[in-house]
């Protein structure tokens, strides 16, 4: 008997603890994989965007997708598919139909004979070896052996082997289970964390790398600094050790990019000591340019109490200060070796029209000290786990989100990166009319616009120029004056179209002729330092 067909089709998903848009490719999707040639069966690999450029769909015995963001977010090339794309998917999928991730609770779903909400890869394995397809989370050898076998299908991914990043669980569940964790999360329906040991992530890794993936995120966890501990106090004390093995293990495989993801400030403000020796490890052993997702979600005391939230706002200042501490100095690539980021969450229960206040408080605190901030993601509460009865005012959340960008967003880009500073390896992504904007691979990357079109999908470097509210400009560096466009000649500092007309004009080859085609010799002492003037 021939092995059974899986069409398995990546909608892709955007969670909190799990990252799959592009250039993102989910653990969940390789667990899925995973779990199907587990069981005998033969996999077909398609993404939306396959779908999208018109990619045919295949026949299959079971058909199976994932698709859904639970946090939404902005997309820069690519975004997960939607339902109307969901649906009319759904008509054209062969065989048995099975979905999973936040679309399961669309009205799409009833086009599919299996919505699974648990775990799609274990609910998949049992389906297709016989079992009754029911909702269960996968053990720690399925699932340390489904990431292994499921690694393969990177290569089929569109990004591979550039831009892609692949992501990859260190555990789930949450350390605060017990007490039912944060009101919002789903992560403490999960129980106590289940851990998978450094050798068995490090095994992942190997075989990603072999396969030729050049980018990894230690994700899908609700805190890296708790990475191995079995500590059953909330919060629960690091091990130090443990991440040490770990991440001295992937830094040994050599990836361009190693980077992580959410850490619990309670965690870093009550263990000083030990967190301090992770945070050294992080800094040192990942790629610049990491960030650590701080879940503050509200400065109101009275929001922490009655969602039962993780962190103070002591807590989150003294995590922010230490972050800082060990991780601002600047990387090769230009960025920060590790900053945290801030998460606001609007509409939670006990909130009223004062919590935003607090919450600008805290952020003008950080200003104030002279701290940088990598991102602050502010959203509104998603009822995933259940209802909240608040009803949000979306007059002052804009409010509260405009002044976030007007007075902390754009001076924490200038703190960030000050003029003059080179990011490198800018992976430019998108271009419209005159405009081409790129990113540096990674978690949360700066989103970079450069004011004349370059040619994407090619790596360059960007020296900065000028800061927005979300974004930054820059130029290539050294800027290639002897064959620049007149449009990319413009947007050199203190040129302008008239002067970038003599420039193209003259074509100068050195410094004096520069000079001799300007009229201001404090700009050409700048444009020297930007320049490459070529033979």
């Amino acid at each position: 008997m021939s092995a059974p067909k899986v069409l398995l089709v990546d909608g892709y998903i955007d969670d909190p603890a799990a990252l799959g848009v592009p250039p993102y490719i989910s653990p969940m999707i390789r667990a899925v994989a995973g779990a199907a040639m587990d069981a005998g069966a033969e996999v077909e690999y398609l993404t939306v965007d396959m779908i999208r450029k018109g990619a045919e769909i295949p026949g299959a015995q079971v058909s199976v997708v994932l698709s859904g963001n639970t946090v939404p977010g902005k997309y820069l090339r690519s975004m997960p598919m939607s339902l109307k794309e969901l649906g009319a998917l759904a008509h054209r999928l062969k065989g048995w139909k099975m979905l999973g991730g936040s679309a399961s609770d669309s009205r799409e779903a009833e086009l599919f004979d299996f919505v699974i909400r648990k775990d799609l890869a274990a609910s998949l394995y049992d389906g297709i070896i016989g079992k009754e397809v029911n909702e269960r989370l996968r053990n720690l050898n399925e699932w340390n052996r489904w990431m292994l076998l499921g690694a393969d299908i990177v290569t089929k991914h569109q990004d591979f082997p550039q831009p892609l990043v692949a992501e990859i669980e260190s555990f789930r569940g949450c350390h605060r289970w017990a007490s039912g964790g944060c009101s919002y999360c789903i992560e403490p329906l999960k129980g106590r964390p289940l851990m998978r040991e450094p050798e068995d992530i490090i095994a992942e890794a190997s075989r990603l790398r072999e396969l030729g993936v050049k980018n990894i995120r230690v994700g899908g966890q609700t805190c890296i600094i708790s990475y191995g501990s079995l500590d059953t106090d909330d919060p629960p004390r690091p091990v130090p050790e443990k991440v040490d093995v770990l991440f001295t293990g992937l830094s040994e495989l050599g990836f361009d990019v190693l980077h992580t993801d959410n850490a619990n400030p309670a965690v870093i403000s009550r263990y000083p000591e030990e967190s301090e020796r992770v945070l050294n490890i992080l800094a040192e052993k990942c790629t610049p340019g990491n960030v650590l997702a701080l879940g503050m979600e509200s400065a109101d005391p009275r929001v922490i109490r009655e969602n039962n939230l993780n962190s103070t706002p002591e807590d989150v200042l003294n995590a922010v200060r230490t972050i800082n501490r060990i991780g601002a100095v600047r990387g090769e690539n230009g960025m920060p070796r590790l900053l945290p980021g801030l998460n606001i969450i609007a509409g939670l229960d006990g909130e009223t029209s004062s919590t935003y206040d607090m919450d600008m408080d805290i952020l003008r605190r950080i200003m104030d000290e002279g701290l940088m901030v990598r991102r602050i993601n502010i959203r509104q509460v998603l009822p995933v786990r259940r209802e909240f009865d608040v009803r949000i005012d979306q007059r002052r959340f804009r409010r509260l989100k405009e002044d976030v960008r007007d007075q902390i967003d754009h001076e924490m880009l200038r703190r960030l990166v000050p003029e003059g500073t080179v990011l490198r390896d800018v992976y430019m992504e998108l271009r419209g009319g005159n405009l081409t904007f790129g990113r540096q691979i990674g978690s949360y990357p700066l989103l970079v616009g450069v004011p004349y079109p370059l040619e994407t999908e090619t790596f360059r470097d960007i020296i900065i120029t000028g800061w927005g509210q979300r974004s930054v400009t820059g130029i290539e560096y050294p800027f290639p004056i002897g064959t620049a466009s007149l449009t990319a000649l413009s947007a050199l500092p203190g040129v302008g179209k008239k002067r970038a007309a003599r420039i193209a004009a003259a074509r100068p080859t050195d410094a004096e002729e520069l000079r001799a085609v300007l009229d201001d010799d404090t700009i050409v002492d700048d444009l020297v330092t930007l320049c490459d003037f070529g033979e």
